[in-house]
């Protein structure tokens, strides 16, 4: 049987990896546009497949949209209030005396430490939830309003195909506004990871949603990255270097896709 510690943590990973994936999806896409968008030799060669690439990009759109609903709807198995359900139902497994064993079975010299580090660790109460899930309606009333019936009626179901329908769907969207509400989820994860893990108070951390700022940014390639602007930066390099790819090596590769 399932203690509720493996019960947290097996929801938390789950959700993780939802998250993570719609992330993953969605700034691919944006940044996929936002490369070719400034790299015009990149564009070119992209074009070079134009077949492929529509395939790429509806690909993300698609996997993107079943994946966030999976995230909010509540009738799914694991969606983020039952993850918020679990950690609330379980607050002894984010006590200290349940923090320090977690410390201690992680490490071999705790008597050199714990004893500092438990002074400052939190305890979260039921406000702290209740405050989370506050949140988490506010950005399901986003989700509801504008992008659920893309993904039930375009790319779960197709009860629409009329190409003014789905325009009048998209038009209901904002790009800003799905940045946000996706980064909202993954600080959300980070909150919760810290509080089991660290006893760190679970308040939403700032954290980097634009692609415009990530492509600007400079970060050290030894410095730790959000899965966002790893992504990001993973598809500007790749348009980069795609951009350096000789001439003669296109011409020869187009003569072979002329020839009988």
């Amino acid at each position: 049987m399932k203690t509720n510690e493996d019960k947290f943590t097996s929801e938390l990973e789950i959700y993780c990896t939802e998250v993570e994936a719609a992330i993953k999806f969605f700034y691919s896409f944006l940044a996929v546009n936002a490369s070719l968008a400034d790299n015009k030799r990149a564009l070119d060669l992209v074009n070079e497949a134009p077949l492929f690439w529509r395939t790429i990009i509806g690909a993300l759109k698609t996997s993107f949209f079943i994946t966030l609903g999976r995230v909010f709807d509540q009738q799914s198995n694991h969606n983020v209030d039952r993850l918020l359900k679990v950690a609330h139902e379980s607050l002894e497994i984010f006590s200290t005396e349940a923090l320090e064993r977690r410390k201690r079975a992680g490490s071999t010299n705790a008597d050199e430490w714990i004893d500092d580090y438990m002074r400052t660790a939190y305890v979260p109460t039921p406000d702290d939830f209740r405050r989370l899930r506050g949140y988490v309606r506010k950005y399901r009333k986003v989700y509801e309003t504008g992008y659920r019936d893309i993904r039930h009626k375009i790319y779960a179901h197709k009860q629409l195909s009329k190409a003014e329908d789905v325009q009048a769907l998209y038009a209901k969207t904002n790009i800003r506004e799905m940045q946000k509400m996706l980064i909202f989820l993954n600080r959300l994860y980070t909150s919760l990871w810290e509080l089991f893990h660290n006893g760190r108070k679970p308040v939403l951390r700032p954290m980097k949603y634009s692609v415009a700022s990530m492509r600007k940014s400079e970060t050290p390639q030894w410095q730790s990255k959000q899965v966002q602007e790893q992504v990001v930066h993973e598809t500007e390099i790749f348009f980069k270097l795609l951009a350096t790819v000789p001439n003669d090596l296109v011409d020869r590769t187009r003569k072979k896709r002329r020839s009988p």
